[in-house]
């Protein structure tokens, strides 16, 4: 008896199995390739995310160069959202600047997404730790909304807008 072949895009196996092999060639190379076959829009999306977190713990602004589109902003502080002003606006080039040394750790959680064809809109939360000496260091966390699009045949990230936070640990 034979038993009907099942392609690999039905089978969560296989998904599961080529969502590992993206991620073994991100941790190996450092870079993602983009390839809507290899993963679905939305999860290809949340995973840039973290590597972009990953880049900006490491300060790896070639990287981040390239993922950031021309127009990118990069908007601190919550203070927009009570009649406040922000704590700073950042274009693409002051923030890539800004961030050699800037964090020792650095990683999003809570992650969700909305698609909207070639716009995803991404919300979560940000945990991390200043750099510097140890005395100085603090911890902190922030919830934000960001915005890519995709452009030839690439996701770029268009825009970090933070909602709630900084928020201080003691």
């Amino acid at each position: 008896m034979t038993r009907p072949v099942q392609s690999c895009s039905a089978t969560s196996v296989c998904r599961q199995l080529a969502t590992g092999v993206a991620i073994g060639l991100v941790a190996a190379t450092g870079t993602f390739a983009q390839s809507p076959d290899v993963m679905d829009p939305a999860s290809n999306v949340l995973a840039l995310e973290r590597q972009v977190e990953t880049a900006v713990l490491e300060a790896n602004v070639t990287f981040l160069d390239q993922i950031c589109a021309e127009d990118f902003t990069y908007s601190h502080g919550d203070g927009w959202t009570t009649g406040k002003p922000l704590l700073g606006i950042d274009q693409r080039s002051e923030w890539l600047a800004s961030l050699q040394g800037r964090y020792v750790q650095r990683e999003v959680d809570s992650q969700q997404i909305e698609m909207h064809g070639d716009v995803a809109i991404t919300m979560g939360r940000v945990r991390a730790r200043t750099g510097g000496s140890d005395e100085a260091q603090r911890a902190f966390s922030f919830w934000y909304i960001r915005v890519w699009a995709y452009r030839d045949n690439e996701w770029r990230y268009l825009s970090h807008r933070t909602v709630q936070g900084p928020n201080y640990e003691n």
